[in-house]
């Protein structure tokens, strides 16, 4: 991969998106809500300032998630024993995921409750 070419990392990307897409539950879970989310964004007339945001934070969170199934892989390949580490290696991969997923989510409350509000009134 040293010499790799733009051509060659791009593909190598789309293989790792899509072995998470294959392989992990959440990842499909979450690029899931972040199509219903972005669509909340266009039906919502979001303005160009409250979309960045909510875009930041969903790619945000599929990067973590992204790095959490890394991890969780190099942890199974490096202790394929149970041992007490591994799992707290796993348990803090995890809580970086679940901690950004509420952080996003109250961003996403801030943004959109006055967008649901201008609707409802």
């Amino acid at each position: 991969m040293k010499n790799c070419s733009i051509g060659c990392s791009v593909r190598a990307a789309v293989r790792g998106i899509s072995f998470a897409f294959k392989n992990e539950r959440n990842f499909r879970i979450e690029i899931y809500i972040a199509i219903l989310v972005i669509g909340a964004l266009i039906i919502l007339q979001a303005t160009l300032t409250q979309s960045a945001i909510v875009v930041t934070m969903i790619f945000l969170v599929l990067m973590i998630e992204l790095m959490n199934t890394a991890i969780e892989r190099v942890v199974d390949i490096l202790k394929p024993r149970k041992h007490p580490y591994a799992r707290v290696i796993k348990d803090v991969s995890a809580a970086t995921v679940l901690i950004l997923s509420i952080g996003a989510s109250i961003v996403g409350v801030i943004i959109f409750t006055p967008l649901i509000m201008t609707v409802v009134k």
